[in-house]
């Protein structure tokens, strides 16, 4: 199975230019823990911001929620693939780099947004259908 079989389609996004509160208050709206960082330009690239991205500047660093910026922290450019990539490769990417999610981006445009936990949720559907 490809990526484009378990991504989410509706990803939620901020503008690299927000500051952490606005951040912090759009994943509560949202309930979700990451926002995909807007890009700025054609040829700019997407970014990511998760809740450890956030514990890792404002809490362990003793940064200010309303002094920094989105791009202060974020990964950029965060981790992508194409909807095309089977998932196996998928898992071994996450697992070689670390990370909880990854963006699905085909011709430098966002398609979606992949999770561990859409990963780990297909292989249980696997495992309850018997393929």
């Amino acid at each position: 199975m490809l990526v484009a079989g378990i991504m989410k389609t509706s990803v939620t996004t901020i503008s690299p230019l927000a500051t952490v509160r606005e951040a912090l208050m759009k994943m509560k709206e949202s309930g979700v823990k990451s926002l995909v960082v807007e890009k700025r330009h054609s040829g700019d690239a997407y970014g990511l911001i998760a809740y450890r991205d956030v514990a890792r500047s404002v809490i362990a660093d003793a940064g200010d929620i309303d002094l920094l910026n989105v791009y202060d922290i974020a990964q950029k450019p965060a981790l992508q693939v194409s909807q095309h990539l089977e998932i196996r490769y998928l898992a071994r990417l996450m697992i070689q780099y670390s990370v909880k999610g990854v963006l699905v981006i085909d011709n430098n445009e966002l398609q979606g947004f992949v999770s561990d936990t859409d990963v780990v949720s297909h292989l249980i559907d696997r495992a309850v259908s018997g393929r």
